[in-house]
Order: structure tokens, then C-alpha cells, then sequence
């Protein structure tokens, strides 16, 4: 579990309601929450209302891709999120394209706990929070 002070503001943006949920569960069983949202245009409301440190970001979803969403958080936001790209997309150049339009890191679909976790920590130890994050 994450103590208080360790808290994490996690935004998922998933456009499939089952990604959604499983998703949602990974991070419960972690001891993370998340606002959900369905396609880039509603992450970037989103992200222009709150402060997220993290956000959990759908290549390819409807309104705005995950690609366009990043895009524009890059160049609106003064502090910015880390952005994880996910998506189905596992060719070669996929990861490019997504770090390309400014993402920081990616996972690829369907996501383990283990991905997600690994992730989570290297955001944790990146960003200085102090503890073990996840258990």
C-alpha cells in the first residue's frame, strides 16, 4: 500500500470499459485509484482541471487519439505528467512514435501487474517518493 504522503494522482484514459475496469483493479490491488476517462479529448479536460502525476494513456481511442491528447498536454500544461503510453500496437516503431509525441514511457496490451507495477516504481524512485510504494 502507498502511505498518504506517497499518494499518487492517477488518470486512466480507455476508451474500452473492460481495459477500464481490469486496469482499475491492477492499480486497487496496488493501492492506487484513478480517474477514468474515455478518449484523449476528455484526458485533456481532464488534465487541464487537475494535477495528475501520472497519466495511463490509450493510443487509440475516439474524439482524440492518445497521440493528439499527449501532444497537446505537452504544450498547454506548466507541470506536466508522465505520460504512459498503452496500447495493442507492439510493431517496431510503435514505442518511437509514442515517445516521439512526447509520452515518457510505454506498455504494451494486454498489460500484466508486473508491467504495471515495474512502471509505477520507476516513476516512484524517479520522482524521489520516499518508502516502498507498492507492495
Amino acid at each position: 500500500m502507498v502511505s498518504a504522503e506517497n499518494s499518487l494522482n492517477i488518470l486512466l484514459a480507455e476508451d474500452n470499459a473492460v481495459n477500464q475496469k481490469v486496469i482499475a483493479h491492477m492499480l486497487a490491488k496496488i493501492g492506487y485509484t484513478a480517474d477514468i476517462v474515455q478518449n484523449g479529448l476528455e484526458a485533456v479536460e481532464a488534465s487541464v482541471q487537475k494535477k495528475y502525476d501520472i497519466i495511463l494513456m490509450d493510443v487509440q481511442m475516439p474524439e482524440m487519439d492518445g497521440l493528439e491528447a499527449t501532444k497537446f498536454i505537452r504544450q498547454q500544461l506548466a507541470v506536466q505528467p508522465f505520460i504512459i503510453a498503452m496500447t495493442a500496437n507492439a510493431m517496431q516503431g510503435d514505442k518511437e512514435e509514442c515517445l516521439a509525441s512526447g509520452m515518457n514511457d510505454y506498455i504494451s496490451k494486454p498489460i500484466s501487474m508486473t508491467g504495471l507495477k515495474k512502471l509505477l516504481e520507476n516513476f516512484c524512485l524517479n520522482q524521489g517518493f520516499h518508502g516502498t510504494p507498492l507492495l
